[in-house]
């Protein structure tokens, strides 16, 4: 690349196919991407890569880019749709042929298989042989007149080529090992390595990040782009996220796209901590890190090389901690239609202000215990329904017959109190089980489980509070009727 190149503002892109939804590796491309060209003022750009007509699908276009807008990453310019560049492909491969960078081969599918089928018997690698590339030019015109099929292979010349990787240094390859690649098909329609070449050019592209499974292919677009004589990008392999099994993580193998995670509650700023460092890590170590300050320490050449397992369970560890410091609007923009989607509360009770204001107080006392948006629903029904049965583990272990008793003495000393208050609440308590003459948690874990069906959650007086002193006498009362019941079904 010229220095005139260099100086250039920085462009990269993100290229998804439209093949399957956005997964998760193809999701940390896209950040490392976008993280680079926030670092360096440069434009982040989309490109859809639709010339695949067996293999892509329109229908999933519009989800992968709501997948990236979910992330927080929209295309700085205007999207572009590979196959409406076809006419722009074709030009290019004119000019590989016009200049004898390429070459039209004529050979039979059939040949082809004797030709590497020969190689691997006498122990060389299989390659193309390069029949065609001695044809005349009076014998490619005759094939071409008599409607002989063809493909376009470009000439790869000896040597060897190297390029530096900013993530992996210098690396080399021998031309020998590159065979005359097919870049076109007999219509003049680019085959992948041309159109990304092309495009990329053409979009002004200075830096291609992408997975290290692509090494491959950036040397054969390294050929492509001097053949045409065009400045190649820069070049980073950013290491594959891996299956816990360590197979690649794939849309073919079933992995979850981006979108289903967010849907199971992963907040998105979730998802990107978590995603760019699989791979890279800022230099103080940290993990929890807001976007902001990812963008501040994001170095490319921070990126190692060995391939990170994506794991769901550090995921919702991350989750967790995210949670804990989300603004509560997008907590509630995202926790009240999972509620009214569990019938826990209707549309109507939503609307209402004071409703809003309750739930908020509801979602910054449970956030704690929380690790994904779903998890409210599981551990915090009891805040909008009466109707709600005991853990049984917990009815088993803390309603005993006694436990009647203790939870009638508390409740009259509740709602004996002047105020229902954190202080008033312990206060009560402390004095019902000193006159009982038991220990506190003898009150404590059998109110829990009345006022919540639960045995684990947030401070007891905390939660009480919320509640509400008119909710939680009668629950514990209904309680302590209930475990004269099971005292009652039992006796012979």
């Amino acid at each position: 690349m010229s220095d005139e190149e260099t100086n250039k503002p920085c462009v990269v892109r993100i290229a998804p196919s439209p093949s399957g939804y956005l997964h998760v590796g193809t999701a940390r491309t896209a950040i490392f991407n976008w993280l680079y060209a926030r670092k360096h003022n440069g434009k982040f750009l989309i490109r859809i890569e639709d010339t695949d007509t067996e293999r892509s699908e329109a229908d999933l276009i519009q989800p992968i880019l709501d997948a990236l807008k979910w992330l927080g990453m929209e295309s700085d310019e205007d999207i572009v749709y590979q196959s409406t560049r076809d006419e722009i492909h074709r030009s290019y491969v004119a000019k590989l042929l016009d200049s004898g960078s390429a070459y039209r081969c004529f050979c039979s599918k059939e040949r082809l298989a004797e030709v590497r089928e020969l190689a691997m018997k006498e122990k060389r690698a299989p390659r193309y042989d390069r029949t065609c590339a001695n044809l005349s030019e009076q014998e490619v015109t005759a094939k071409v007149e008599a409607g002989d099929s063809f493909v376009i292979r470009i000439k790869i010349p000896e040597g060897s080529t190297t390029y530096t990787d900013m993530v992996l240094s210098d690396i080399t390859r021998e031309n020998s090992e590159i065979e005359d690649f097919v870049v076109a098909r007999a219509n003049g329609s680019a085959l992948y390595n041309l159109a990304v070449v092309v495009d990329d050019h053409e979009m002004g592209v200075t830096d291609v990040i992408r997975g290290n499974d692509h090494i491959t292919n950036t040397f054969k677009q390294i050929h492509i782009y001097r053949a045409l004589e065009l400045n190649a990008p820069r070049f980073a392999h950013v290491p594959l996220l891996l299956r816990p099994d360590k197979r690649k993580i794939s849309k073919r193998l079933g992995d979850k796209d981006v979108a289903e995670y967010g849907a199971d509650g992963v907040l998105p700023q979730t998802m990107f901590n978590y995603l760019c460092l699989l791979g890279w890590s800022p230099k103080d170590g940290r993990e929890i890190m807001a976007r902001e300050e990812i963008m501040e320490a994001f170095d490319v050449q921070g990126i190692n090389k060995n391939n990170p397992v994506f794991d769901v369970q550090k995921l919702n560890a991350f989750n967790k901690e995210h949670i804990k410091i989300a603004p509560i609007e997008q907590l509630l923009e995202l926790i009240s239609p999972k509620l009214q989607e569990a019938g826990l509360v209707s549309s109507d009770w939503l609307a209402d202000e004071d409703n809003q204001l309750y739930l908020a107080k509801v979602i910054d006392l449970m956030r704690e215990r929380m690790r994904i948006v779903d998890d409210f629903i599981v551990s915090a029904g009891f805040f909008f329904t009466d109707e709600f049965g005991y853990d049984q583990k917990g009815d088993r272990k803390q309603f005993v017959p006694e436990s009647a008793d203790r939870l009638t003495a508390l409740a009259d000393a509740f709602d004996s109190a002047s105020t229902f208050d954190l202080e008033a609440l312990e206060a009560a308590l402390d004095e019902v089980a000193e006159k009982h003459d038991v220990k506190r948690a003898a009150f404590i874990h059998p109110t829990r489980l009345a006022v919540s069906g639960l045995t684990v959650g947030p401070g007891l007086f905390d939660l009480l509070v919320l509640v509400g002193k008119e909710k939680t006498l009668a629950r514990m009362r209904r309680a302590a009727d209930y475990i004269r019941t099971k005292k009652t079904e039992v006796t012979p």
